[in-house]
């Protein structure tokens, strides 16, 4: 992105923007049938596609991924308290409070960042309902574990899979794991729709319930059987994603490469670890997350300054916790000796860009402003 300076700055994402001439068809085809939104027929080709893509059963596209996650509450009837993570975006949680739902934060693994399993347990009461974990950068969860658990305790288990699009675990997609995953279709994310997400679901009576209350609970139009919401994905956002959907194997691997670089050129350099993928998982590489310890030539918030001021727009993602924001951070779970890990790893984090379009020279400048530091 070009400022007005006529230098250049770079941030950590960068939407993945459709040639304008290849989009006009789909635009055409909105207009000639006059149908803007309500399930017309590019929501419905996009939820096949995706469906395809992903190797999911069925899926429901949303308007965007926090209104997805509002209603997958919603739909599996979750009360009381649910057991979540403190590291991830407030959209996590604050999908809790709009259901009237209590938080209750489970320190994370410091290997994979994700809910640690071993502290599940620990956190249940009689008022947990659920379990909600966050596929951390597509990280994928101790998912064998957590849904023992789940299973043991007789809760359901809703992923916040806003990062995985695409990535495989031991073999096939992460979204089939848990009753319920969602993903979001945001403009930074591996894959978008501009404004977007989706509930990917096991089974056909499912999607019906939750296509109901992404309607206001409408079944036709004079039966209403549910309090519904408007999450509706639109025909323009739905052609978008079709659109995306025809490069995305080229965008996966370019990341890819991108990621291969990255850890080529920080290799060795003391003080900065650059998080191992998963064992067993076919990544997206939606984020490039490094780890600034201590024995590095700067702080953490040093380097991210000096990154800054080289118009290098890279964050600490994700610093703050959502438990130290204001409504969270009277809860008993949100204490500092409760989450130790997450207050470390919050503290030592930076994304750096990853994006198509990222070039090596591009990728050389960051670099170099790491490893001369």
């Amino acid at each position: 992105m070009k400022k007005t300076d006529g230098t250049s700055a770079i941030y950590v994402t960068q939407p993945v923007l459709p040639p304008l001439e290849e989009f006009m068809p789909y635009l055409e085809k909105i207009w000639a049938n006059k149908i803007l939104t309500n399930s017309g027929p590019f929501h419905q080709e996009l939820e096949q596609a995706l469906c395809d893509y992903l190797g999911v059963k069925h899926l429901c596209l949303f308007a965007n991924a926090t209104i997805a996650l509002i209603t997958a509450l919603q739909s599996l009837r979750i009360h009381g308290e649910v057991i979540t993570t403190p590291y991830s975006f407030v959209a996590t949680a604050h999908s809790l409070l709009w259901n009237g739902i209590k938080p209750v934060f489970v320190d994370i693994d410091p290997e994979t960042f994700n809910l640690d399993a071993s502290k599940i347990e620990a956190a249940i009461t009689p008022e947990t309902s659920a379990i909600m974990p966050v596929h951390c950068y597509g990280r994928p969860c101790d998912v064998d574990r957590i849904q023992k658990i789940a299973d043991n305790y007789g809760l359901k288990l809703i992923y916040d899979a806003a990062h995985a699009f695409g990535v495989q675990y031991r073999g096939e997609s992460l979204l089939n794991f848990g009753d319920l995953a969602i993903l979001s279709f945001h403009a930074t994310k591996v894959f978008n729709t501009f404004e977007g997400g989706a509930i990917v679901c096991p089974d056909a009576k499912t999607k019906q319930h939750i296509d109901h209350l992404k309607n206001f609970g409408f079944v036709d139009e004079v039966t209403v059987v549910a309090p519904g919401i408007n999450g509706k994905m639109s025909e323009f956002n739905a052609a978008l994603g079709l659109l995306q959907l025809k490069g995305i194997d080229a965008v996966l691997d370019e990341r890819r490469h991108i990621a291969n670089l990255y850890r080529s050129k920080l290799s060795g350099v003391k003080g900065i670890i650059c998080v191992p993928d998963i064992a067993d998982t076919k990544p997206n590489n939606s984020y490039f997350p490094i780890l600034v310890e201590a024995d590095f030539a700067m702080s953490r918030d040093e380097l991210f300054q000096k990154l800054r001021q080289h118009q290098i727009y890279a964050r600490r993602y994700f610093y703050p916790l959502i438990s130290d924001f204001p409504m969270y951070r009277g809860l008993a779970s949100a204490a500092h000796s409760n989450l130790p890990v997450a207050r470390e790893i919050a503290s030592k984090v930076i994304c750096l860009p990853i994006y198509p379009g990222l070039n090596e020279a591009e990728l050389d400048t960051i670099t170099a402003l790491i490893t001369q530091s």
